[in-house]
């Protein structure tokens, strides 16, 4: 037989199998009707066990692994369609709405904001293009900014959340996921990194450079260059270097830093945009103590933590798979009270009016341990 007869065979099994999906479909969508009208919930683990554990006996022992794939797949399918047919919303879902119809159509213009850090700082720089008239706060520290949008001491809050370079500022995500913020909108930020110093000095003089610690990775072949008679000293911010430059009376003291810095601290650049690469982006958010979503908004951001059992991210990727979302970003952070457990984060590209942004949201907590809305957005470029 040939290989054309082969793949006749394939198109006719294909078509069986399709005829039998919507079957099974539309006995589902009886399903969710009976589940809505009994107040069960769409997931029933103990019956997908024993199925799964039934299908396994049935088939054929070197099938067995990929029949157990298929169904698991198929269950998943199967609950993200019983959501969609019972047409009711999750109880995030209809907070979403309220924050929809509740925010102002544009984003404020003039405000408080918290950043970390001192005047130079990135996070200043994001802030001013987020903001026509910031009314700018600083904080030494993240959690500080955190804590001064809790507390309403300040509107918004501007942080660094991911860098193309040296990549996440694993601390926003570990507060992230204990405070009680939101993420209103996001901004990326060109980062261009200078060797900066007292005037006068020169740079064979230097015997020290400050800086933060996602900035010394962006600029790490540069800082090669100095070997190892040079010390290389992390700090909180790279404004916060530049100022203890600008305010030691060392005259082997430098720091990597933005350009702003040099005039405002009245330092000399010793050298520009030192960083190993010219296309040195940093992602800033800001965030709010209440969920407001403003017109446009096509990002989300989640977080959730799963079963720590095979296939349970698959089951959460195959769901954004079956509804057409696009994952911008997966990352995963250690629970620090779990051994070898993890917080997933994810950046989904999808229109908060979509259909799919609402089945996407409706029982999602069902097929995860623990699950936090981050917010939903749009991004300043």
């Amino acid at each position: 037989m040939n290989l054309n007869n082969l793949r006749d065979q394939i198109d006719q099994v294909d078509d069986a199998l399709l005829a039998l999906f919507e079957q099974r479909m539309d006995i589902v969508k009886e399903i969710a009707a009976r589940k809505e009208t009994e107040n069960r919930p769409v997931l029933d683990r103990s019956r997908e066990a024993a199925k799964l554990g039934a299908i396994e006996s049935k088939a054929r022992p070197d099938l067995a692994p990929y029949a157990h794939t298929l169904y698991d797949t198929l269950f998943e399918l199967s609950r993200s369609y019983q959501s969609g047919a019972r047409g009711t919303s999750s109880p995030l879902f209809a907070q979403i709405e309220a924050a929809i119809h509740n925010t102002p159509a544009l984003f404020p213009q003039s405000t408080a904001v918290a950043c970390q850090g001192v005047p130079g700082a990135y996070s200043e720089r994001a802030a001013e293009r987020l903001f026509k008239r910031p009314n700018i706060q600083y904080f030494q520290t993240f959690e500080s900014v955190f804590t001064a949008i809790e507390n309403g001491f300040c509107d918004y809050g501007v942080l660094p959340l991911e860098n193309s370079t040296a990549g996440s500022v694993t601390k926003i995500y570990n507060l992230m996921q204990s405070k009680d913020c939101y993420i209103v909108r996001s901004v990326r930020l060109k980062v261009d990194h200078n060797l900066v110093a007292p005037r006068g000095v020169k740079r064979e003089d230097i015997r020290e450079i400050l800086s933060h610690e996602q900035a010394i990775t962006q600029c790490a072949g540069f800082l090669e260059q100095f070997g190892l008679d040079v010390k290389i000293t992390r700090c909180e911010n790279t404004a916060v270097a530049a100022e203890t430059v600008a305010n030691s009376d060392r005259r082997d003291l430098a720091a990597l830093c933005s350009h702003s810095c040099v005039e405002l601290y009245g330092l000399t650049a010793l050298a520009r945009d030192v960083q190993d690469r010219s296309n040195n982006y940093t992602r800033f958010i800001c965030i709010s103590r209440k969920l407001e979503i403003y017109p446009g908004a096509d990002k989300t951001s989640i977080m959730m933590t799963v079963p720590h059992r095979p296939g349970s991210l698959y089951k959460t990727l195959a769901r954004f798979y079956a509804l057409g979302i696009n994952l911008n970003k997966l990352e995963s952070r250690p629970l620090p009270d779990r051994d070898f457990e993890f917080m997933f984060y994810f950046d989904l590209e999808t229109s908060i009016y979509a259909e799919e942004f609402a089945k996407l949201l409706d029982n999602l907590d069902e097929i995860c341990d623990q699950f936090k809305y981050l917010g939903s957005y749009t991004e300043v470029l």
